[in-house]
């Protein structure tokens, strides 16, 4: 498979006024939107998106939902998990059935001691549970270990 095209910086703001977006939006300001408000107001919006679920069962009156993670390819796909578990009921709960949870996050930077933020690390930052399959606890599974 070939490898992803990277995507192209944006340009820096260099010599922008504080509080715009671009010099075009300052002269417009300027101009010919000289009454009108300018960042007036922030607006919340939600991108309505499907989510799949890997494997679902229902313990203690609460549906589980199980992500089974190889690894995380980017920020988008990690970020996606966060806006899911927001949208959850009270009763479901999110959780990730790591391959390797101690393998690094994709685009992770070396800290000073020569390690990287994991997906484990992740998932306890964002309180969201996650297992391997040696630490699945007994009762989720179907093979007697």
């Amino acid at each position: 498979m070939p490898k992803r095209v990277p995507r192209k910086p944006r340009p820096k703001k260099i010599g922008i006024p504080k509080g715009y977006d671009s010099m075009w939006e300052v002269t417009l300001h300027e101009t010919i939107l000289k009454d009108w408000k300018h960042h007036y107001e922030s607006i919340k919006y939600i991108i309505k998106k499907d989510y799949e679920v890997d494997f679902a069962k229902t313990i203690e009156d609460k549906t589980i939902l199980l992500e089974a993670k190889g690894r995380f390819w980017d920020h988008a796909e990690y970020s996606k998990y966060l806006w899911i578990r927001e949208a959850l009921p009270s009763n479901m709960e999110l959780v990730f059935l790591f391959q390797k949870p101690f393998s690094p996050m994709p685009g992770a930077k070396v800290r000073k001691n020569g390690t990287k933020r994991t997906h484990a690390e992740w998932a306890e930052t964002n309180n969201i549970r996650w297992f391997s399959e040696d630490t699945l606890p007994d009762d989720w599974r179907n093979d007697g270990v």
